[in-house]
């Protein structure tokens, strides 16, 4: 079979795909990776992929250069006579389904990994995007014929809404790890570090996350509160580094690309955000043995077992997050017993091989360990 893997960004597909592209090839599968070209694009190839490339802006929201967008993706896919085409993120998932009707690819599959900050907010401005994105997806779902989500509450909410058939639904727990990498190791001290990664962004709970160290560093003066992330320059929601700085309460390390060292050196891991899809640090850091304090909202809850691998707190509530993070400070057996149950869970839902597996279900193929 012929697959083409479309997003609009190589590193989507780079680092959230090549897995299931790599087994397809295993397979003996004829793979694509359509995407505009980027710093990963040119070593698809030695995986066995090609990349195929197109134009598109991310950003923009001009009539003209969203339709040249469509012609683009067309003209880039109609003489790879695929069997299947995978889309992922909100663009190539409406522009793509749009353009492989076009040419006529037998299963057009779309990958919804959540609905985005404009669920969070309730100004004129995401009203009116949560309003078009609707409409769009109400369109295109219809011509679809599967729509993979990586939680339960965004498929519920579109299936309220009559955005998307029941029937067309496939959920599986993410875009997985590996396991066997993301495993517990030695910690080199006896600190006590609690940490959190992400962008820094408000709906992060990046604030919360700084009130609550401050609250816990007057009593507990000898514990490190550490934050690795950057601001998203562009975004409305971003956070300043200038910020991100100051904070006295904090230790902010800025983006790091040795993040399963930093984990291996953890005690707690904390996540208060107000919505996600399905976090991919928090399934790493249950692989590596941490207990996780996440709030409970769309995506963060789908990632522990309350009181057994974690807790779920309330969102935008950092008093309630000081005292839950104080819980497993004060608990070492605790902290122990929640940490292998997470990895355990990891391992159980959160493994490539289980969600390499749940891919091969929906394409109709057999995976062979």
């Amino acid at each position: 079979m012929t697959f083409g893997f479309l997003s609009h960004l190589d590193l989507n597909l780079w680092l959230f795909r090549l897995p299931i592209m790599q087994e397809l090839v295993r397979q003996r599968h004829t793979v694509y990776a359509i995407c505009p070209p980027g710093e990963k694009s040119d070593d698809f190839t030695r995986h066995g992929i090609t990349h195929i490339s197109y134009d598109i802006s991310r950003s923009s929201l001009n009539p003209i250069k969203e339709l040249q967008a469509i012609r683009n993706i067309y003209t880039a896919i109609q003489p790879l006579n695929l069997d299947i085409l995978h889309t992922f993120t909100a663009k190539p998932n409406i522009y793509g389904t749009l353009a492989g009707k076009l040419a006529k690819i037998p299963r057009i599959i779309n990958l919804v990994e959540g609905l985005g900050s404009f669920y969070l907010e309730n100004d004129l401005k995401s009203r009116i995007v949560r309003t078009v994105i609707e409409f769009f997806y109400t369109q295109i779902f219809k011509l679809s014929d599967t729509v993979m989500f990586v939680n339960h509450d965004d498929p519920a909410y579109l299936i309220s809404k009559s955005i998307v058939s029941p029937k067309k639904v496939f959920i599986m727990k993410g875009v997985g790890i590996d396991t066997n990498e993301w495993k517990p190791l030695p910690k080199e001290d006896e600190w006590i570090r609690v940490t959190m990664i992400a962008r820094a962004l408000k709906h992060k709970g990046v604030i919360e996350f700084i009130d609550a160290a401050t609250i816990l560093g007057k009593k507990y003066p000898e514990i490190s509160f550490q934050y690795v992330g950057s601001p998203d320059e562009g975004n409305r929601f971003s956070i300043t580094e200038e910020f991100m700085k100051a904070q006295s309460s904090i230790n902010y390390l800025g983006q790091q690309n040795n993040i399963r060292h930093i984990l291996s050196q953890s005690t707690v891991f904390v996540l208060p955000s107000y919505r996600e899809g399905l976090p991919r640090t928090s399934m790493e850091a249950a692989s590596m043995g941490l207990p996780i304090v996440t709030a409970d909202v769309v995506g963060c809850r789908e990632t522990i077992d309350q009181g057994i691998t974690g807790f779920l707190i309330p969102p935008q509530n950092a008093q309630v997050l000081a005292e839950t993070i104080e819980i497993l400070i004060i608990n070492p057996l605790l902290r122990e017993k929640m940490g292998k149950a997470g990895r355990e869970k990891a391992i159980r839902e959160f493994d490539i091989r289980a969600i390499i597996e749940k891919h091969f279900e929906v394409y109709g193929l057999k995976y062979v360990h």
